[in-house]
């Protein structure tokens, strides 16, 4: 005798769930390949946006502007053609404008290179310590965040140099980093400033601070 009123007869898998629309494509195999692919093309996409936002806004004068110690428009008027033209005559000229230093920090930062100067910027500053407790733990934060091996933001000099830094922490003193800082400022000086100089940021800073005047 029939017996009114039963379901259908169960059945494994997405049979079993007819009643709740369709089987979701991500219980099948095929399905969970399909979204994996969608998911690393979107990641895949996402990467290549931003590297590509990064080569194109950081060698440009706009992204220099971005970066300047006073507000870009001020800092621009203020900046002049025979300012900006002298940083060409030698590095240690570059070093000694403030808006010469912003401008070769975004410069080294598309280059992934920015620790370098921000180290002789640090040794700069640490040999203005007065206070001899301040001057070691100084001393000892900045061999950690720049010297040490492995350190985050370690500067590319050699072993020797390195070890001669090392035990200079033993005892420190306002000298304690000159060795390093001027490996680090010969680097910057013979590899990073001559492209500094040829790069389309310092050409379009030139450009703008010339039509200002015309």
């Amino acid at each position: 005798m029939p017996r009114w009123g039963r379901g259908p007869p169960h059945l494994p898998g997405c049979a079993a769930r007819q009643n709740s629309l369709t089987c979701s494509l991500s219980d099948h195999p095929v399905g969970k390949d399909l979204q994996a692919m969608r998911t690393g093309q979107r990641q895949n996409k996402g990467m290549r946006t931003r590297l590509g936002c990064l080569s194109h806004k950081s060698d440009s004068c706009s992204d220099f502007t971005a970066i300047l110690p006073d507000k870009p428009n001020r800092a621009l008027k203020r900046l002049s053609t025979e300012e900006a033209t002298r940083w060409a005559d030698s590095f240690d000229v570059l070093l000694s404008h403030k808006y010469g230093v912003a401008a070769f920090r975004a410069f080294l930062k598309t280059e992934f290179s920015e620790e370098n100067l921000e180290f002789w910027l640090a040794c700069e500053e640490f040999k203005k310590t007065r206070s001899t407790a301040k001057l070691v733990s100084k001393a000892h934060r900045i061999f950690e965040e720049f010297v040490d091996v492995q350190a985050p933001r370690e500067v590319n000099i050699d072993f020797q140099t390195r070890e001669a830094t090392r035990k200079n922490m033993q005892e420190p003193s306002l000298t304690c980093f000159d060795q390093a800082q001027g490996k680090v400022h010969s680097l910057m000086e013979k590899d990073s400033y001559p492209r500094f100089l040829r790069s389309k940021m310092y050409l379009d800073l030139l450009s703008q601070s010339q039509r200002r005047l015309s």
